[in-house]
């Protein structure tokens, strides 16, 4: 018999599909295929280039914003500011400063996660660590999907808070496609050249909780 914390894992892997007329991704359940969770909209050159929402499109969780020549990525979730720091020049492996994860008794200090990635002939996936190097999340990008683009899994009981859901499918897709940029522009091969690699200071990041309900992107249209 699962315990109730297996069951609620296994309710918390996400299937992703991507509309190709709308340029959007749909983001559900796989207990519940039928409910959007969220509604991933991707700008091409414009920025930012993620823009995850509700479901009803109303509120904006978090965007992702890629660079024509950094390796480094920035985002966005619930208002608060990030930046997602590639660690090496040349592997996939990328940190971020995170709240979800922060020990709850220290609002000063931030969780540093890192990304990690391995790939086969089906699959391109993206693995979220903890400070103690715990794999908590993975984002398994379909190398030959049309429509199931991706999945996301959550494989700790601290990665299924909604915060730490909303975190987890923000800089993961946002992880993605900062990775599709990179193999296959030129200028990002120069930017890895001369990236300054490395963990990111906790004195960079906003700590303190942004000030009102920051709806990001809210008028932005869909192309």
């Amino acid at each position: 018999m699962a315990t109730s914390n297996e069951a609620s894992l296994q309710s918390s892997k996400l299937q992703v599909d991507f509309t190709w007329r709308k340029w959007q991704a749909r983001i559900t359940s796989i207990s519940d295929p039928s409910q959007p969770l969220y509604i991933v909209n991707y700008q091409g050159i414009k920025s930012p280039h993620i823009i995850v929402k509700t479901p009803d499109a109303s509120t904006t969780i978090g965007t992702g914003t890629l660079h024509p020549i950094s390796i480094h990525a920035d985002y966005e979730i619930h208002g608060r500011k990030g930046k997602l720091k590639a660690l090496k020049r040349w592997r996939t492996k990328y940190t971020h400063l995170s709240h979800a994860f922060a020990t709850p008794s220290d609002s000063s200090s931030l969780a540093a996660m890192t990304w990690t990635s391995s790939s086969n002939f089906k699959a391109w996936d993206f693995i979220c660590l903890d400070e103690q190097q715990i794999a908590v999340a993975k984002f398994s990008a379909n190398m030959w999907g049309l429509k199931k683009i991706g999945m996301v899994e959550f494989l700790t009981p601290t990665a299924v808070s909604e915060a730490a859901r909303d975190e987890i499918v923000v800089i993961g897709m946002t992880l993605a496609y900062t990775m599709i940029l990179r193999t296959s522009s030129i200028l990002s091969f120069f930017g890895a050249i001369f990236a300054r690699t490395g963990p990111i200071e906790q004195k960079d990041e906003e700590v303190a909780a942004p000030k009102g309900n920051v709806d990001m992107g809210k008028d932005t249209e869909v192309h």
